[in-house]
């Protein structure tokens, strides 16, 4: 596989991953049946996506770029939807994964 089509499943993934988290929230406690299901469902897609990702890209690469952005696509959703805005040390954590996130994937193309 082209890497090209490893970013490209890694971005759906990603986005996978922030709605099913989504839903899962939505879901209230699992108590919803319907945002359930879009959980579930959405879960394998994403599940489905980075396996196919890390087939043709490096798994450190993938699994980092995937898991930081899942987390921070997360964090934004709460604050939009839920007004859920982090403090000073919650902001420090999400610059900090961020940074991660392009330390891995820029500087450590270096070595």
């Amino acid at each position: 596989m082209k890497p090209l089509f490893g970013y490209l499943f890694l971005a759906v993934g990603i986005f996978a991953g922030i709605a099913a988290n989504s839903f899962a929230k939505i879901s209230e406690g699992f108590t919803k049946t319907l945002p359930i299901i879009y959980m579930y469902l959405l879960m394998m897609v994403c599940l489905f996506c980075i396996a196919k990702a890390m087939h043709a890209l490096p798994v450190g690469f993938a699994y980092s770029t995937y898991s930081g952005l899942t987390v921070v696509g997360v964090v934004a959703f709460a604050m939009i939807k839920y007004n859920q805005i982090p403090n000073l040390y919650g902001l420090i954590g999400i610059i900090l994964i961020i940074t991660g996130v392009v330390m891995v994937n820029y500087l450590g193309k270096l070595n």
